[in-house]
């Protein structure tokens, strides 16, 4: 049986359900989920994780993502892209690549961001995006977001491409329209693709027919990253055969039944992955014990 995450490149058009759907199809399984929601209209990176790599997914670490972004300058919409209705048009064609520049430098680092309404971001039990579609705009909350890096990849106007390294949250849409409003144009996306979300790379990245073709060559399981993969942010105890044959009856490990024999020097509070063997046997925390040296606790086992 495959476990582990499959990243998929997505294509535009669809949902990041529909891919999930087509994972299913494919694999013939029913356990499968996707992290990192992408917009029908959006393509690249999209990790779907399949039978026990659904287990691993509240310990991924996805706190950055990388974008690259093409911008309709002169132009602002009601969806902050080309698919919506188009709300006003200017002439970008004073605008310089310095002064351009100028207005990315201003959005790098920790700046205050307000969700789309074409999000699905929950206001009252109700997606933001149903209400837009009804006519309906609230107002939302701006919400902290950080901008490791912005880089502008090319200018031909009216479109511009850039390249986003951010926090997790970060809407590019929104960073777009921001850009536009600064820049005194407007600005919609046209296209943007995810090049990778925390441990997941677009060069990892397959397409869902050449994922359909793997599956017919029996080979889908040289595609697929391993939970322990997955967690390599961890830090990582391996267990003994005792240790082992006690986690099987959910029993947390002492430190005596991993091969480190001595408690990890780290923080309490750290979360951790037990292995043995090579795979991925639980995730843990680690806690105060009453002699002062940390406990390993279990947060999630992954053996039976």
């Amino acid at each position: 049986m495959i476990n582990g995450f499959i990243i998929i490149d997505k294509p535009a058009g669809i949902t990041s359900h529909d891919v999930v759907s087509r994972v299913r199809r494919i694999l013939g399984t029913k356990k499968v989920g996707h992290t990192g929601t992408l917009d029908p209209f959006a393509t690249g990176v999209l990790p779907v994780a399949v039978n026990d790599g659904t287990k691993v997914i509240p310990f991924l670490d996805e706190g950055t993502k990388v974008y690259e972004a093409e911008m309709r300058l002169g132009v602002t919409t009601d969806t902050l892209d080309m698919t919506g209705t188009v709300l006003s048009e200017s002439d970008p064609s004073l605008l310089t690549r310095d002064q351009l520049n100028a207005v990315l430098a201003g959005f790098t680092g920790t700046i205050q961001q307000t969700p789309p309404m074409y999000s699905a971001i929950k206001q009252d039990g109700q997606p933001l995006y149903k209400l837009a579609r009804q006519g309906v705009e609230v107002e939302r909350k701006a919400r902290e977001v950080t901008i490791h890096s912005l880089e502008l990849l090319s200018f031909n106007l009216p479109y511009a491409s850039i390249r986003v390294h951010c926090s997790r949250g970060t809407y590019i849409r929104s960073l777009a329209d921001d850009i536009g409003r600064t820049c005194g144009l407007g600005a919609a996306l046209r296209n943007l693709r995810r090049t990778a979300s925390g441990p997941f790379h677009i060069e990892q990245a397959i397409t869902l027919d050449e994922l359909a073709t793997a599956a017919g060559e029996e080979c889908v399981a040289s595609l697929c990253l391993s939970p322990l993969s997955a967690l390599d942010h961890l830090s990582e105890i391996e267990l003994t055969a005792e240790g082992m044959a006690g986690l099987a009856f959910g029993k947390p490990p002492s430190w005596q039944a991993t091969v480190k024999k001595i408690p990890l020097n780290v923080p309490m509070g750290t979360v951790v992955r037990l292995t043995y063997g090579g795979t991925l046997t639980a995730v843990a925390t680690l806690v105060a014990s009453s002699g002062g040296d940390s406990a390993i606790a279990l947060k999630r086992v992954f053996v039976k």
